[in-house]
């Protein structure tokens, strides 16, 4: 599913069997957008596109990307630790996000098996990895972990021992041999805190840390947008007989969620989200009536001055009626 950036409306979508590798859909998509004359597309991906594999195979096809990893990854780790106290400065911060950003240009090991001739390449190309702190992810990862660590002793202290927590238990507290006595332990909780906070993207093209997490959030939109698909537009079972049918109602979902993003898009631009959500002024809209008699041209029923506001914000006609109140 692809989306314009600056119309926020959808315009591209393919059906695909889900056991077909992700460099080579990308490739595919790469061949579609060049023909409909987007010849330079950067792909966004988020953490759970990330492999070695995906990533040596954009590389080999010269694909330029943007992708979310995990700081537990060791390139990713290694990195951060060696800049870890310069990224909380204010010449890292960046008030329209409220983050701090820093960039690392560093070396990734690429790697290309060739069957034909029966070797290896390896080399090193170059990578850039993006590290973001964020005080408000800090805030709620802190809360999130110190719950779960309350829990975790409570469990403890009363001997409510839950099977599934065992490792935590073990990681988290020191606990005597006769299990009365239980104490936290404090460096594993220190060590596990150290990077709350922070995040990471990685990218083969040369931006500033800023512009990079902007690109990539742009994705939340389709995103959003699947979650549409499945739950307002109640996608999330196909129940169909056929793949005729089924081609047939993905395409009506597409042409629904062209309406729904338009909708969400007007609404963002001009501030209406503050006085309503999508299904409220839906439903607000929905309680006009249309009355159809034979010979006669539709008529609209009553409209709500507060109604046809929405219809005049939207740059939608009011409906003729005979009744406005």
């Amino acid at each position: 599913l692809v989306f314009g950036e600056k119309s926020g409306l959808p315009f591209y979508y393919r059906k695909l069997a889900g056991n077909i590798p992700d460099v080579i859909t990308v490739k595919h998509l790469l061949e579609d957008m060049n023909i409909l004359g987007f010849g330079k597309a950067k792909f966004v991906m988020d953490r759970g596109f990330y492999s070695e594999d995906n990533i040596n195979g954009m590389y080999r096809e010269r694909i330029k990307f943007i992708v979310g990893v995990r700081l537990s990854l060791k390139l990713i780790k290694t990195n951060l630790d060696l800049v870890y106290e310069d990224i909380c400065m204010p010449m890292c911060y960046d008030e329209s996000t409220s983050t701090y950003g820093y960039t690392v240009a560093t070396d990734w090991d690429y790697t290309q098996t060739r069957p034909n001739k029966g070797d290896t390449i390896k080399e090193s190309r170059r990578i850039y990895i993006h590290y973001y702190y964020s005080l408000d992810k800090m805030a709620d990862e802190t809360d999130a972990f110190d719950k779960k660590i309350a829990r975790l002793h409570k469990e403890l202290v009363s001997g409510i021992y839950v099977e599934s927590h065992t490792k935590e238990y073990e990681k988290y507290f020191l606990i005597s041999r006769d299990g009365h006595s239980v104490s936290y332990n404090v460096n594993s909780i220190k060590s596990a805190k150290k990077y709350f906070g922070y995040f990471a993207l990685i990218t083969n093209q040369k931006m500033d840390a800023s512009m990079a997490l902007h690109l990539y959030r742009m994705k939340d939109l389709v995103e959003k947008a699947f979650g549409n698909i499945k739950e307002r537009l109640n996608f999330r079972r196909l129940l169909v007989s056929s793949e005729k049918c089924l081609d047939g109602k993905i395409f009506v979902e597409f042409i629904a969620l062209i309406l729904i993003s338009c909708l969400d898009h007007k609404m963002k631009e001009q501030k209406m989200y503050a006085d309503y959500t999508m299904q409220q002024l839906l439903d607000k809209v929905d309680l006009i009536e249309c009355f159809e008699d034979k010979g006669h041209r539709l008529r609209v029923g009553e409209i709500l001055k507060s109604q046809a506001k929405i219809y005049e914000l939207l740059g939608v006609p009011v409906p003729s009626s005979s009744c406005l109140h």
